[in-house]
Formats: C-alpha cells, structure tokens, sequence
C-alpha cells in the first residue's frame, strides 16, 4: 500500500511531522499543577517582597505606592495630569462629575522630548515639561486656576509618599543627568516655579499600572486590580495594610505596586524555562533581570517564536531547511505577527503574506505549523500571566477571611486587547486556579491620564473626610468641656 495514502494528517499536519513538532513545543505546554507550583512559588515572593527586612533581596518587589482607597464614585472636580514615559509626554484636563457618575477628558496636548534633551541635564528637561504645560493651561484658559495634578512617571522609582517619588535609574533611552536618586515631584514643583507664570495644587504620583486600577475604579467600585500586559508587564492590588511590614501603619489597605515582571529573577523559574528563553535573555539589554517578563510579555513572545521557527528550520522541519535573512534576524518575526497568524478566519492567509514578506519559501503545512508555534507560545504566555492574577485574587480572598472574592480587575496593554485568543484563555485559567473567586475584567480608557486624575481626586476626598472627621471630634470635645 501507498505510504502516502496511509499518513493521517491532524489540522492539515502529517502526524508524523506533528510528532515531531510536539518535541519542541512540549516544554511551552505547562499544566495545572505546574502552574499551581508558579503561583505558590509567585506567593512567597510576594510576601518576601512585602517584608520590613526581606524586601531589600526580594525578586518581586512589591512597592507601597501610598495609594489608600479606591474610588467610590463621589469624587469630582477638575484635574490635570501629566504622562511621562518616552519620547512623548502628554498634558491632560480631566473634568470628574459626580452627577452624572463619568469622566469626561476635555482636552490634551502631546509634547515631544528632543534626543539631546533626555541626555542633557534634568533641568532643563523639567523646564521643557514645565513650559508646555504652562502652554497648556494657556490654551485652556487655566492660567488663573490652581488645579491638583496626577503625574504618571513611567520610569522605576522608590515611592515615600504620594507626593514623593525617588527616581531609581532611568530607562527607555533617558540618561538626563542630576535625576536619579532624587524627588521628581520636587524637581517638576521648582520647574514650575522657575517658569514663574502659573501653579499647580497637590501634585500624586501614579504609576500605570495604578492608574489602570484607578480609571477602571471609577467606572466599577469593586475594581481593586490593575494589569498591564502589553510590550511589557506588571500589576498592582489592594493589600492589607496589617502585611505591608515596610510601612509602620496597620490599619485599612494600600495599593502595592508588584513589579511581578522581576519574578523568576532569583532562579525560581529556572525548571520551566525552555532553551529559547535563556537565549532571550542572554541577547536581551538586561540580562537576569525580567524573567517573568520576557516569558509572557509582547515585547519577546515574536522573538521566541522566532527562535523555534529558526531551529525548525535549521533541523529540517519548515522550509524545507531554507531559512530566509529576515527570519534569522533578531527581532524579524514580530509580536504582532502572532496574533494575525492566530486569527479564526483569516489566519491561514495572513499566514501566507508573512512568511511571504519574510522570504521565506513556504508550503501549507508549514503555515499550519507555525500557526501551531504561535498558539502554543501564546497560550503559554496567557497562563502564566493567569497564574500570577490567580495568586493576587487568593491572597485578597484569604487576607480578608472570606468564603468567596468578588473583584473587578482593570486590564491594559497589546497583548491582552489584540491578540485573539489571550483574554479567554487568561480568564478561564484563572476561574480554574482561583474557584473560590469570582473575577470580572474591565478594559482600561486611558489608565495614564484619567487614573492619574483618580488617584489625585481620591487622595483629595481622603483629605477631605479626614478634615471632616477632625472637625467632628473638636466639636464633641468642645461639647463635652461645656
């Protein structure tokens, strides 16, 4: 009988080149135990990370953010914010009614940052921002109007208070002298000073991810999550403040700032990282560092199916040996790539054109097989990000003696907005490794600029009630003196 008319083919692979395929994927393939032993493992960083003496060689490292409360939907008022995290930076009014119980963002301005600025001198960085700001207010008619401000500063920082923030190193290509190691909210207050023409109120701190947490609170008051998972990841929560051991304060709860992409860093992800994320690492900018991260986020997942594709190739298997120069590029197969290839009905055919753009040779089963490649790399990447939510949402659920947790999770980035399949398969391994939580999900508008002019609203109405609350006491001691 005819070899050919007795192979079986599976989704168009041949089983014996299926076969072959599944040796190398089968290390992606991670299951519920496993990712059970990747939660408990993420769970004691955590408290590691939140301890008074331990916290310093924490991997994951759960950062007070001084961010005490959610909003409950009575704030209001107008806000600026300001967003800085690359080579633009943008101005915002936001304009918060209780009334009508939504945000409204009146108007934003973009400002570039010259090349020569983000190397120079902090200064005169912090005078650019200061002055387009300042042209901002002009051309809002707020010349006049000292209104608060949520300034998003998308670079790591120590946080001391909300208002306080000590820029730790820079990244993204920023190395402006006489910053780091100082208070950026300082350094924006005598810039704005220096400009002479205007002022600012209470300045917050936010970072993105608490500002995902926040725009999303407003909307939904059971949102005490925030996740980004895009070109890079993280998430924040609200934890109780009785185990936040580096702050002397043991009553009510504050947002912690996980950094959760540094988790893995001290060796704990080492029996499930396959060949190709090692190699990604080593040929990373900051090797050793980010290993949660450069296993589920955008900015590596095209480069790790690339690197399997790659050696595919070289053992054979696509292409019929013949890898193309595009392909054995360092960033030639794009994250984006994946989530075009996994489309239900046009993947196939969108298969086609990139591997066509790319040079490459190809027959249907190839495309078949990267598509194969592509789902499993991606599916990986939803799993453990779900396996990192999942150990959030237990440890709320236990720190506050709970049956069961009903929580609303504000979510942000690429990755889990455009890529077809990732939000479905993240929420239903979630709903397995957390059974006891009932978790919803709420897509981000705008966390940096509105979650900025949440948190300073919220952190406005705290003062408020507080003042409140002292006014209150002073009568009753008035009272009892008559």
């Amino acid at each position: 009988m005819n070899a050919d008319i007795c192979t079986i083919h599976v989704d168009g692979i041949p089983l014996d080149t299926l076969s072959k395929v599944q040796t190398y994927l089968k290390p992606f393939m991670l299951s519920l135990e496993v990712l059970q032993q990747v939660s408990a493992r993420l769970e004691r960083d955590l408290r590691r990370g939140l301890g008074r003496h331990s916290h310093h060689r924490a991997a994951v490292q759960m950062l007070p953010t001084f961010v005490t409360a959610t909003p409950d939907g009575t704030e209001k008022g107008d806000f600026l914010a300001l967003d800085l995290g690359g080579t633009n930076f943008r101005v915002l009014r936001v304009r918060v009614l209780e009334e009508e119980q939504r945000m409204v963002k009146m108007d934003s301005q973009i400002c570039a940052i010259p090349q020569d600025m983000m190397e120079g001198p902090g200064e005169k960085l912090f005078d650019h921002i200061a002055a387009c700001l300042g042209e901002f207010l002009k051309s809002q008619n707020l010349q006049g109007k000292i209104l608060p401000l949520g300034f998003t500063f998308s670079f790591p920082c120590h946080q001391k208070e909300i208002d306080k923030s000590i820029l730790i190193r820079w990244t993204k290509g920023f190395q402006c002298s006489g910053v780091e190691g100082h208070d950026v909210v300082q350094l924006l207050r005598e810039a704005i000073q220096r400009q002479g023409d205007y002022d600012v109120g209470s300045i917050a701190m936010v970072n993105d991810t608490v500002g995902t947490m926040m725009s999303c609170g407003y909307r939904d008051q059971s949102c005490e999550i925030g996740m980004i998972i895009g070109t890079g990841t993280n998430a924040c929560y609200m934890e109780e403040m009785k185990n936040v051991k580096r702050v002397d304060c043991t009553q009510g709860r504050m947002c912690i700032n996980t950094e959760w992409g540094g988790f893995g860093d001290n060796g704990s992800l080492a029996d499930i990282q396959t060949e190709f994320d090692v190699q990604v690492d080593k040929t990373s900018i900051n090797p050793g560092v980010h290993t949660f991260e450069k296993m589920i986020s955008g900015m590596y997942l095209g480069e790790i199916v690339r690197l399997i594709l790659v050696k595919m190739t070289k053992d054979g298997l696509l292409f019929k040996g013949q890898a193309s120069e595009a392909l054995l590029s360092p960033g030639g197969f794009e994250t984006k790539y994946i989530s075009h290839i996994e489309e239900e009905l046009s993947g196939l055919e969108n298969g086609n054109k990139i591997l066509s753009n790319l040079g490459l040779a190809w027959e249907p089963v190839d495309v078949r097989v990267v598509r194969m490649v592509c789902d499993t790399v991606s599916s990986r990447s939803a799993r453990l990000c779900a396996a990192a939510l999942a150990t959030l949402v237990n440890r709320m659920r236990v720190a506050r003696g709970l049956e069961r947790l009903k929580t609303t999770v504000g979510v942000d980035g690429s990755v889990y907005r455009k890529h077809p399949n990732f939000s479905a398969e993240l929420q239903a391994t979630v709903r397995q490794l957390a059974p006891k939580c009932d978790v919803s999900y709420l897509l981000s508008e705008d966390g940096s600029g509105k979650g900025a002019a949440m948190v300073t609203a919220v952190a406005l109405r705290l003062a408020r009630e507080s003042r409140l609350l002292d006014d209150s006491d002073g009568e009753d001691s008035d009272d009892e003196e008559q």
